[in-house]
């Protein structure tokens, strides 16, 4: 077998899709959102995106770049998957190798990584010198059949989406900076620039905005819940909060309830969401919505040497 490691060509987008979906089938991945993130990454974050190469054929990646916008200087991050009939021959660990050799040329101090809470993926990731850190949930809900709430809206409340804001979406930027803000992390971001936050958010390829739900309090607004899909039926929300002066009230699961039934309607079968395991309210709000366990995943760090 020849095994090749190389970066991503436009023409690798599909057989990219296809081996991150085989991996993680809960993610929502296309072609567009392969080579949109390739293209669209700021400079600043030196990213690249490696692909490893099995006789011709695509069997893996590895997305791998700074965080440039880290408070703590030389943290870095290397996510790699690896298709799983593939797995065994050698090429998640050309891609790491790879992936490693780029960052500690760019002076990385610390490789963050998130792995599968599975044997071979767990041991893999301490074997190359890497421990073991936080966890996410990833939970998965049955959008055909699960018995969605009703949606009752409490006085002064109103619910619009994302596109609505299509004209002026800054309330939501101020939003979503707010309440990321607040997201349990390794890494504690800045907030980004309002033109950045366009670009890499709100311009994203997998944003939904007509299923991505706004709860708004007397024109102000309060909460939202962002939804991701892929055009084959899978829906992802890629964030769900309530700004500080609205807490308490119920406001995140409304939208969040909006979103799913908009979901539903629009014929999205299968919804997925990811949180922090130390993320207690929206696991307890996931919970209520009848989400179960899908996957967890590890994030695993490794110091570079100096």
């Amino acid at each position: 077998m020849t095994l090749i490691v190389r970066d991503f060509r436009a023409a690798d987008a599909e057989a990219v899709a296809e081996a991150r979906r085989s991996a993680f089938p809960y993610l929502v991945t296309t072609p567009e959102t392969v080579a949109w993130e390739a293209a669209s990454a700021p400079p600043g974050r030196r990213y690249r995106l490696l692909v490893a190469e099995a006789d011709g054929r695509v069997v893996g990646a590895c997305e791998t770049g700074v965080f440039r916008d880290s408070d703590q200087p030389g943290q870095a991050f290397a996510n790699t998957m690896v298709r799983p009939d593939a797995q065994g021959a050698g090429a998640g660990s050309a891609l790491v190798s790879a992936a490693e050799e780029h960052l500690a040329g760019l002076g990385v101090a610390q490789v963050l990584s998130w792995t599968l809470d599975e044997p071979h993926s767990v041991a893999f990731a301490e074997r190359r010198g890497y421990r073991r850190g936080r966890s996410s949930r990833v939970q998965r809900l049955d959008l055909a059949t699960a018995p969605l709430p009703s949606l009752d809206l409490p006085g002064g409340v109103e619910l619009r989406t994302a596109a609505d804001f299509a004209d002026d979406p800054r309330p939501l930027y101020e939003a979503d900076a707010e309440c990321s803000e607040d997201e349990p992390d390794d890494v504690a971001f800045a907030r980004p620039p309002y033109a950045e936050w366009l670009a890499l958010a709100w311009e994203h390829p997998a944003l939904d905005r007509e299923l991505t739900s706004v709860a708004v309090v007397d024109g102000a607004v309060a909460a939202y819940s962002v939804a991701h899909t892929d055009g084959r039926g899978r829906y992802w929300s890629g964030m769900t909060g309530t700004l500080r002066a609205f807490r308490g009230r119920g406001l995140a699961k409304l939208a969040k309830n909006d979103s799913l039934h908009r979901a539903r309607a629009a014929g999205c079968a299968v919804a997925f969401t990811g949180n922090d395991g130390e993320n207690q309210p929206m696991l307890a709000i996931n919970k209520w919505f009848g989400y179960e366990p899908a996957q967890t995943e590890w994030r695993y760090v490794r110091e570079l040497a100096a």
